[in-house]
């Protein structure tokens, strides 16, 4: 549910910081936002695989699983909880406590569905996550349609980051159901 909020000017680099990371440059383009913070999320998830297959390739075998681990774990967690705090400064610079122009909760849902399956997937994988994320952040099913009255950042994010979850498992099972065959 979205409420109006009295909107005000941008006053500093805070606030255009705010901005920049809630919107990620593509919030302002009209259609489909959310579809186009999503589909950076997947450009950026293919690029941290990359980086994942390349830095595996450098550590010894048996510390490789766990250092990722342990830094996509870290660096999401920091990465949400960037999010949050942006998204709540943007909710009066944006006039709207749930901005259609905010995409970095659809950043942060993508991201998330993703961690329920290894990197380095094939297209139709990746694919699958993603409309799997888009089809939750758009159903809503319960609770997360209850989630956006949460206030500031946390309403904005909270419920992408449970269709992350629930878009991850789906993901994860068709992934078990693949290897199985």
């Amino acid at each position: 549910m979205k409420q109006a909020v009295e909107k005000r000017n941008p006053s500093g680099i805070g606030d255009y910081a705010a901005l920049a990371m809630t919107t990620w440059g593509v919030g302002y383009i009209p259609g489909a936002p959310g579809t186009y913070g999503s589909a950076i999320a997947v450009a950026i998830y293919l690029g941290i695989s990359s980086c994942v297959a390349y830095c595996t390739a450098l550590l010894p075998t048996s510390a490789a699983g766990g250092v990722i681990t342990a830094v996509i774990a870290f660096s999401l967690g920091a990465f949400c909880l960037a999010g949050i705090l942006a998204s709540t400064k943007a909710v009066p610079l944006l006039g709207n406590s749930d901005p259609s122009e905010a995409v970095v909760d659809e950043l942060m849902g993508q991201f998330i569905t993703f961690l329920f399956v290894p990197f380095g997937l094939s297209w139709p994988f990746i694919l699958a996550g993603f409309l799997l994320f888009r089809l939750f952040d758009i159903w809503k099913p319960y609770p997360i349609d209850d989630l956006q009255i949460l206030p500031g950042g946390l309403g904005i994010c909270a419920d992408d980051i449970v269709a992350g979850v629930y878009a991850g498992i789906c993901l994860a099972i068709l992934y078990a159901i693949y290897l199985a065959l």
